[in-house]
C-alpha cells in the first residue's frame, strides 16, 4: 500500500493496484487524513448538521425495493447512547441503529463518531450484525486502524457545494468504500415529522456501485431528515423519512445502553480481528460527555 499527499488538501491516497481490489494500475482512491491529535477530550458533537446528543432517538419509516421488485416496508430507529469507545486514542460516541424490514429485524449496528477541533464529524468504524428470517447472517465490521481501514468524514464543519468529494470511511476488508459530495444547499423538504427549510443534501456513492447514489437530507439542529436515491445503478431504491425525534428518559436510555453494550461485547467474539485489543465501550457521566 502506498500513500502520498494530493496537492494542499492533505488527503492521503491509496494506490488500488496494491490493495487487491481489482482496479487497474494507477487508479487512485483518496482517504481522509485522520489525525488523532486534532481531537480533544470532550465527546461533544454539536455540528449543526449532524448533532449527536446522548439520549436522542430518531425514528424513520420508508421502503426499499427487494429482488422480486416489490417494495418492502422499512423502519429504522437510531439512538445516540451515552456509551463511548476509544479508537486509536480518540474517544468516540456510540450510536445504536436498529433496522426492520417488514417488521422483522434486518440489521442492528453500533457506529462510532467523534468531532475534531475544526468541527468535522468523523466516522471511525461500525459493527453491524445482519439478520435474515430471525437468524444471524454476518457482521461486516470495520474499525479505523484495523485491516487497512481508515476513518472518514460523516459531516463537514462547513459544507460547500462544488467542493471535492470526501471519503466517509475506508474498510477494504468488507468493501466499505463510501464517498460523499455536497449536492445542494438551501433546499426545502417536508416529512412526516414536519417541514424544514435551508436543507443540506449530501450525495453518497461507493466504488461497488458507481452508478447509484443515496441522497441524504440534513436540517440544522436535527440531522438527517430524509433519505432518497438516484442513478440507473441503484437497486434498493431506499426511501426513508423522519417521523419522530424524542429525548429518552433515564430508564429508556439505560435500556439502549445495555443493548448497545451487548453488541459491543459480542463483537469481540464475532469480529476478533477487528476488535482485538480495543477497549470496551463504557458509559460516561453526563458532565463528562457534555462539558
Amino acid at each position: 500500500m502506498m500513500r502520498w499527499i494530493i496537492g494542499s488538501s492533505l488527503r492521503l491516497c491509496l494506490l488500488a493496484a496494491f490493495t487487491g481490489l481489482g482496479l487497474s494500475p494507477g487508479v487512485v482512491l483518496a482517504v481522509e487524513d485522520f489525525n488523532p491529535k486534532n481531537f480533544g477530550p470532550s465527546t461533544r458533537i454539536d455540528n449543526e448538521w449532524f448533532p449527536l446528543k446522548p439520549g436522542t432517538r430518531l425514528v424513520y419509516t420508508g421502503t426499499t425495493i427487494e429482488d422480486d421488485g416489490k417494495p418492502m416496508p422499512r423502519r429504522l430507529v437510531s439512538i445516540v447512547t451515552d456509551l463511548t469507545k476509544v479508537i486509536d486514542g480518540v474517544r468516540t460516541v456510540v450510536v445504536w441503529d436498529v433496522d426492520y424490514k417488514d417488521g422483522r429485524l434486518a440489521e442492528t449496528e453500533i457506529a462510532f463518531f467523534a468531532q475534531d477541533n475544526d468541527g468535522n464529524v468523523w466516522l471511525l468504524g461500525e459493527y453491524p450484525e445482519e439478520w435474515e428470517a430471525g437468524k444471524f447472517v454476518k457482521a461486516p465490521a470495520w474499525l479505523h486502524g484495523r485491516e487497512d481501514a481508515r476513518a472518514g468524514i460523516a459531516m463537514k464543519a462547513k459544507p460547500v457545494v462544488g467542493a471535492p468529494s470526501y471519503a466517509q470511511g475506508w474498510g477494504p476488508a468488507v468493501k466499505w468504500t463510501d464517498r460523499a459530495t455536497v449536492d445542494q444547499m438551501g433546499q426545502k423538504t417536508c416529512v412526516r415529522k414536519g417541514c424544514y427549510d435551508d436543507v443540506l443534501v449530501i450525495a453518497e456513492t461507493s466504488r461497488e456501485e458507481p452508478d447509484a447514489q443515496q441522497l441524504k437530507y440534513y436540517a440544522r439542529g436535527v440531522g438527517n431528515v430524509r433519505v432518497g436515491w438516484r442513478g440507473k445503478g441503484e437497486k434498493l431504491k431506499e426511501t426513508l423519512e423522519l417521523v419522530e425525534v424524542v429525548q429518552l428518559d433515564p430508564k429508556a436510555l439505560a435500556e439502549a445502553r445495555a443493548k448497545a453494550s451487548d453488541l459491543d461485547k459480542r463483537a469481540y467474539k464475532i469480529s476478533k480481528k477487528v476488535y482485538a485489543n480495543t477497549p470496551p465501550a463504557e458509559a460516561r457521566q453526563a458532565k463528562g460527555n457534555q462539558p
